[in-house]
């Protein structure tokens, strides 16, 4: 009896113990990792832009109840390259959404390119993709739905990390094509190979089914927008028409695929030979020879919103920080009114970064920066202006500092920061009330917050 009694109560647990084996093996080691659908999702709507700013698109409410959407927002790169292998790497992930949510954060830019760069490579060669890597993306898709996060998506680098334009230049290469020398990379926008090798690795994003929520890509309402490439610039200024076309050519190729979605360019904001009125406003001479404009890229046809960059301490190094933020200050102002007066499309700073150090007075130089910029938000939003938002650059939570450089940091280890975050969230809250803007930020972290 008592053999019958032990027998009975070992070989469950047993079971369980040889289960929990399976699935930890199977999900952090495992070629084909057990996925667990998600069965239910909150109610997402589309971003479109109407005129000058962004409205959240619900069902079933008039053009004119479409709520405006001003974003405070964050990036944090590292997002897919953490959901890679199930575990403490996606518990941080979740933890970034959650976090951000938490601070009233309402967009996440992050990449959608891993080209060719080591075992974790979502491409590792054209067309040919790394599931697990897939399946990575699929769990930072549906967490930031979790969280009501919205991501903006890049497709592409211009520089060398995660693989870049020159991981496709190489690949034409050792494909037999006659591509320029590998000290330019300009041939990414111009080499029909190349283009083709883009525009499937396109396809191959849009139309994929996430594996845990069953969505395709393009029917997705927490992708805010489709960025085509992470800061182009051009090896020669010559190149700038090529640059052009290339822009012209794939923000279409976009919109043949999804109709749902904005699409940006991932502009820095330079502004070229060809837009006198802007030259004043950029960092210096050099950055009118990159072969980007501004003006002209932002004004494609199916680009739905213009993209700019600050980097006053990379861009002017050797200014004090009055200068710096003078820069800063003229260079939102010369965008906001592009955005308004010429291009009629929202504005958004999809990166904004600084270096994080003190002044004598023990003021953070990054807060004093950040500060300049979401005053200009908080006074566009004001007014429905073009200034659609800022994103600062970037965010982390501990365990993941090998993504870092100069200008990133953990918010909550940076009080004053987190509270300058916190109050931009608040702000536009308090404009918008009962909006998208009110739905994440705990009310009891904006009382007491004066605009």
């Amino acid at each position: 009896m008592e053999a019958n009694w032990r027998d009975n109560k070992l070989y469950p647990l047993l079971g369980i113990l040889l289960l929990s084996i399976f699935l930890y093996f199977n999900l952090n080691f495992g070629d084909n990792p057990i996925t667990f659908p998600v069965l239910w999702q909150s109610k997402m709507g589309f971003v479109s832009a109407n005129s000058t700013h962004f409205i959240v698109v619900n069902d079933g409410a008039s053009a004119e109840n479409q709520s405006p959407f001003y974003v405070n927002g964050w990036n944090s790169y590292w997002l897919m390259q953490e959901s890679v292998w199930a575990g403490p790497s996606r518990s941080r992930v979740s933890k970034m959404l959650k976090r951000g949510a938490e601070m009233g954060l309402t967009v996440c830019r992050t990449w959608a390119f891993n080209d060719g760069h080591g075992p974790n490579a979502l491409q590792m060669s054209p067309g040919v993709f790394n599931e697990r890597a897939f399946r990575g993306l699929d769990y930072v898709i549906v967490e930031a739905r979790k969280h009501g996060i919205r991501l903006i998506l890049s497709l592409v680098n211009n520089l060398n990390n995660f693989g870049g334009k020159a991981q496709y230049v190489r690949w034409a290469q050792e494909a037999g094509n006659n591509v320029s020398s590998s000290s330019s990379t300009d041939s990414f926008f111009s080499d029909p190979m190349i283009k083709d090798y883009y525009k499937a690795y396109v396809k191959a994003i849009l139309t994929r089914k996430n594996s845990l929520s069953g969505v395709k890509y393009v029917d997705e309402p927490s992708i805010f927008a489709w960025e085509l490439m992470n800061e182009p610039r051009c090896a020669s200024n010559s190149s700038a028409p090529i640059l052009q076309a290339w822009l012209t050519e794939m923000a279409a190729f976009v919109k043949s695929l999804d109709q749902k979605h904005l699409v940006t360019v991932g502009l820095e904001g330079f502004y070229g030979h060809n837009t006198t009125k802007g030259l004043d406003a950029n960092p210096g001479e050099w950055a009118a020879s990159l072969g980007s404009d501004f003006i002209q890229n932002s004004a494609i046809k199916n680009i739905d919103f213009a993209s700019v960059h600050a980097y006053p301490d990379s861009w002017i190094p050797h200014h004090d920080m009055e200068a710096k933020a003078r820069f800063l200050s003229q260079w939102v102002d010369s965008h906001i009114s592009d955005g308004d007066h010429l291009l009629k499309k929202p504005v958004l700073f999809t990166e904004v970064g600084s270096l994080v150090h003190s002044n004598n007075q023990g003021v953070a130089d990054k807060d004093i920066l950040l500060k300049t910029v979401y005053d200009k938000i908080y006074e566009s939003a004001k007014k429905r202006q073009a200034g659609a938002g800022a994103l600062i650059w970037q965010l982390l939570v501990e365990g993941v500092e090998e993504y870092g450089d100069r200008f990133s940091f953990v918010a909550w280890d940076n009080p004053s920061t987190y509270k300058l975050i916190l109050k931009q969230s608040c702000r536009l809250q308090s404009i918008f009330g009962k909006s998208i803007h009110s739905r994440k930020v705990n009310k009891d972290l904006c009382s007491g917050q004066q605009p």
